[in-house]
């Protein structure tokens, strides 16, 4: 048979990880060719214009819908457990796993709400493809990948130690374009004692304006409103007026509110899916896979 498409692989998943260990997604490719009696053809086919499997690419994007809809967590960098929302869902013994039926969790339906009738796979399997023009089913195909690729990021840095995580936010700021061309323009203080912040990017050639970087890496944890003051009364003891508060999790409406109330202290909060984004549009921490150039007609070549 052909390699099944990407919502078929969802279910045999699911099933797959209701032994309740962790595993690499990686170590579902070979049990779920099996559970298809995919041929060895069809197991090394290849995705178009590039050395992942068909099959493996398939079964990472089943894995991606079954995390959004809660039923899969992530508990490290490419590793998966099933949580107890998956285990119900187990229970009730579904015959099929499609975007209809995760549409019944808030969560994945939150996920494909700003994106209807986007799709992520190599084929756009599930569409009706004559609804949508070309260009609209490759950007909402883009934006689910690169929506994917911001979840991988969060996950990496969460994997990494907290002095990585304070040099990669002075690396993107500096890709950002802030600070200035001196080689010191930015650093990781990366101290115990460090006064309340991490790290600092100097504005100007002279150093004459500093902006100063509080980093958080917290998997779960939201960040409060006095975790913001904290950082805030840190700046006023430095004589600093601006100051940038990154974390990989999420802020408080307390939190948001305090720093917008300020005045003589400007405070900018940037949540995890901000950081993603950010790391995606400066290129920290990723690299160009592919790039695909769509041309059109030039009708001033032409004459009339």
């Amino acid at each position: 048979m052909a390699v099944p498409k990407y919502h078929q692989f969802m279910l045999p998943l699911l099933q797959f990880m209701g032994d309740g260990k962790e595993h690499h997604v990686s170590e579902a490719v070979e049990p779920l060719s099996d559970y298809f009696g995919l041929s060895q053809e069809d197991r090394d086919k290849l995705l178009r214009n590039s050395k992942q499997t068909l099959v493996y690419y398939r079964i990472h994007w089943a894995n991606t819908y079954l995390k959004k809809a809660g039923l899969l967590e992530s508990t490290r960098r490419g590793y998966i457990r099933i949580t107890d929302r998956g285990f119900s869902v187990l229970e009730d013994n579904p015959s099929i796993l499609d975007k209809t039926y995760l549409s019944q969790f808030p969560e994945f339906l939150e996920f494909i709400t700003p994106n209807k009738n986007s799709d992520s796979d190599d084929e756009i399997d599930d569409i009706d493809t004559a609804s949508l023009a070309p260009k609209e089913l490759i950007e909402n195909s883009y934006r689910n990948i690169v929506n994917d690729l911001a979840d991988q990021l969060l996950e990496s840095v969460l994997s990494a130690s907290p002095a990585f995580f304070e040099q990669l936010v002075v690396d993107l700021l500096l890709s950002m374009g802030y600070g200035s061309a001196l080689q010191d323009a930015g650093q990781a203080i990366g101290q115990t004692n460090d006064g309340g912040v991490d790290g600092y990017i100097q504005e100007d050639k002279l150093g004459l304006d500093t902006i100063y970087i509080q980093a958080k890496r917290w998997a779960d944890n939201t960040v409060g409103r006095p975790d913001v003051q904290a950082f805030v009364g840190s700046l006023i003891g430095l004589g600093a007026t601006k100051g940038v508060f990154i974390t990989t999790s999420t802020f408080s409406r307390g939190a948001i509110e305090y720093a917008q109330s300020m005045q003589n202290v400007r405070v900018i909060l940037i949540d995890g899916q901000q950081l993603a984004q950010l790391m995606i549009e400066h290129n920290v921490g990723v690299s160009v896979e592919k790039t695909y150039t769509i041309k059109q007609l030039d009708e001033n070549y032409f004459p009339d």
